[in-house]
């Protein structure tokens, strides 16, 4: 009687969870905060009910999480218009133009566009967008030039090919983390931190951002540098994660010990270390060498001006949901009266070049678990010291906490959501009561499971004669 009670309480749960993925997907409206609040909470309970109390097999879940995506296939995005933006470049590649030398708004004002639909492109991405030249790397370049393959003149079949494209890459992510979790002895009910995470499913197959492809090239780079022990094929994957988005660089620096394990061994260094070194520099050069082979079709002065130029943007201009930089920003504010985001846009990210060199050089990153976390906590510490942090930035974090015991990432994948509220305004102004509510959670509970693990005891084993 109580199995089947489950049971049937599991297919109820399942049944909600799939009813507030369709109101979400085709129904709501970003503006409605608090009703997204409330369905974005109620999907995380229900998710995790699913993962951990539910009579559902492993297999069965693995299935539920892709219908879940399913359900979204022929979404129009209606939390995020970055989409809009997407069609734009594929389209311009597809009728034989640099996107990266051309904004969308110069185009429609000067009236020399021929894309179809470029008038609804170009209001559905918005003026912010519309007037900065694309930060999209090659990788992307080429999912967003399949979409208009498909769709030249279909916005609705290119967000089809485009959501086709991010849920194999999250089957792809799932089917190798689960490998990966069988090489670290990990629970494979870890990689449903990821997979039937209502943040992934929302954000990348219904928003359609790209981080899920980064994210697979990433998860598959560590399956064939830790399972299967092919570091060379592993750079290839690094080189496409870079390739889709810049911020999996980061992560260059924490492989050179798991490389070069005796780095800081004194005695016969050279003799010792030369092979992996050599090693480790042939995985850069693969790397930077993938990169530089998929920017050449696009290479020009003009791109290194317009590219450099907007992703600087991102540093020294914009600012969205930040944490160290808010408190940054208050002081400067305090201190001098204006907003000194052009000053701490350029020291932030050295102080996290500099935490990231710490992760990478003072932890034994030979160790596959290690690694891992150095990546986890890498990247952890370049966000919170982000002047803009976007939701779905949260991504390749989450992905590589499947495979620690650190569980913070599902957390902040929780909390995110409260960032919208800047959505539910006309002036998209930030609620910073809410932003510092979303941090103070996360950082409470990284701090909680630091000191949890720094507190841990090893058990000792005891022998016959201990025994009373």
């Amino acid at each position: 009687m109580k199995s089947t009670t489950n049971w049937l309480l599991s297919l109820f749960i399942l049944f909600c969870s799939c009813l507030l993925y369709i109101y979400i997907g085709y129904f709501l409206d970003r503006s409605l905060f608090h009703i997204l609040l409330s369905c974005w909470g109620c999907l995380f309970a229900t998710s995790y009910y699913l993962v951990y109390y539910s009579t559902f097999s492993f297999k069965q879940l693995a299935a539920i999480a892709i219908v879940f995506r399913l359900l979204l296939l022929f979404v129009i995005p209606n939390l995020s218009q970055d989409f809009y933006r997407f069609i734009w470049d594929g389209r311009m590649l597809y009728n034989g133009f640099n996107p990266y030398l051309y904004t969308p708004k110069n185009l429609i004002e000067q009236g020399t566009t021929t894309l179809a639909q470029a008038k609804q492109l170009f209001e559905g991405m918005g003026m912010l967008n519309a007037s900065h030249y694309t930060n999209y790397p090659p990788f992307s370049q080429l999912c967003y030039f399949t979409a208009a393959i498909f769709g030249s003149k279909s916005i609705v079949i290119s967000v089809f090919i485009m959501r086709s494209q991010i849920i194999l890459a999250d089957i792809g992510i799932f089917y190798f983390g689960k490998k990966i979790l069988n090489q670290l002895k990990l629970p494979l009910k870890n990689s449903f931190i990821y997979f039937l995470n209502p943040f992934v499913i929302i954000e990348l197959t219904g928003n359609l951002h790209f981080e899920a492809v980064m994210a697979f090239f990433l998860i598959y780079c560590l399956y064939l540098l830790l399972v299967k022990n092919k570091w060379g094929l592993a750079a290839i994957a690094l080189g496409f994660s870079i390739s889709v988005k810049l911020i999996t660089l980061l992560f260059l620096p924490v492989f050179i010990i798991y490389f070069i394990p005796n780095l800081f061994i004194k005695k016969n260094w050279l003799s010792n270390n030369s092979k992996n070194i050599l090693t480790y520099l042939y995985f850069c050069f693969i790397v930077i060498g993938i990169n530089l082979i998929l920017f050449a079709p696009f290479l020009s002065t003009q791109f290194i001006t317009n590219f450099s130029k907007t992703i600087s943007l991102w540093f020294q201009n914009f600012e969205f949901n930040a944490s160290i930089y808010f408190i940054v920003r208050w002081i400067g504010y305090k201190i001098v009266g204006w907003n000194i985001i052009a000053k701490a846009g350029k020291i932030l990210p050295l102080v996290a070049i500099l935490t990231i060199a710490v992760f990478s050089f003072s932890r034994k990153n030979y160790k596959p678990t290690i690694l891992i976390e150095s990546m986890l906590f890498s990247i952890t510490a370049y966000l919170l010291l982000s002047t803009t942090v976007h939701p779905w930035y949260l991504t390749i974090p989450l992905a590589l906490s499947c495979f620690t015991k650190f569980k913070y990432m599902w957390i902040w994948s929780l909390t995110i959501i409260l960032s919208y509220f800047a959505y539910s305004n006309q002036e998209f102004k930030e609620n910073l009561f809410l932003v510092s509510l979303e941090y103070s959670i996360v950082i409470g509970f990284i701090a909680y499971e630091l000191f949890k693990k720094l507190n841990k005891r090893p058990i000792t084993k005891l022998s016959n004669n201990n025994i009373i």
